[in-house]
């Protein structure tokens, strides 16, 4: 998943940036209102992390320009505005959650991935793709009950699937999802991860398009696809 963060305190920005790496993340910073909704517009990103008192434009007008063109990110305003009238006047704009300066990085990380399911049409934080299950809120992959060993890049890469379960995704989609502007985008690395988790849960697991994309095949062993078809 891919999280634009807008937030001009430094080392703020920093830790949050390397906590949500750390937890799988692709992450895209902005230090102020201007450079945040340049990105947020020229980029599809699974949620945005906004702060209010920004430089440039302020967090109110990213939100509503965001907004006013259409776009329908999980916004999560993050802030020291801790007033009543500032958070209805957050969510009234267009956020879908509002949490106060300081804050603990397990409830951000946990209010951030029920954005994230909420925006994909999934309540359950568990995912059954037949005999695996992908459990969001532990970041972790079962297979007939028994876990599974994934890289972090191989998680996102199977959360992401099984969000959009049903739907053929391009490279390109995956890979803006997967990585961040710091990672080469022209690399062989989704082709690495894809290899790698079909290792791991079966060759049929990912399904390829030729020209298309990826799905779920969901493992199973009479399912067309996998590296033939690529």
């Amino acid at each position: 998943m891919r999280i634009l963060i807008v937030e001009d305190e430094p080392d703020l920005l920093s830790a949050l940036s390397q906590a949500l790496r750390e937890d799988g993340y692709a992450v895209d910073p902005a230090t102020d209102g201007r450079e945040g909704l340049f990105k947020a517009k020229s980029i599809t990103y699974d949620a945005i992390i906004l702060d209010l008192m920004l430089p440039q434009l302020d967090g109110w007008g990213v939100l509503q320009e965001l907004r006013r063109a259409g776009h329908t990110v999980p916004v999560l305003i993050l802030t020291a505005r801790d007033a009543l009238p500032d958070r209805v006047r957050g969510l009234d704009a267009g956020a879908d959650d509002y949490l106060v300066k300081p804050y603990q990085l397990k409830e951000l990380l946990a209010r951030l991935r029920a954005l994230i399911r909420r925006s994909a049409g999934k309540s359950s934080s568990v995912l059954q793709l037949g005999p695996v299950a992908v459990d969001t809120a532990a970041k972790r992959i079962l297979k007939d009950g028994q876990p599974v060993v994934l890289t972090a890049r191989e998680y996102a890469l199977v959360e992401f699937l099984a969000l959009h379960r049903g739907k053929m995704l391009s490279r390109t989609e995956i890979y803006d999802h997967l990585f961040d502007e710091e990672d080469d985008s022209l690399s062989n690395l989704l082709d690495v991860h894809v290899c790698n988790v079909r290792k791991k849960l079966g060759k049929n697991f990912i399904l390829t398009r030729r020209g298309q994309g990826y799905t779920l095949g969901e493992g199973n062993p009479g399912a067309p696809g996998g590296d033939d078809d690529v």
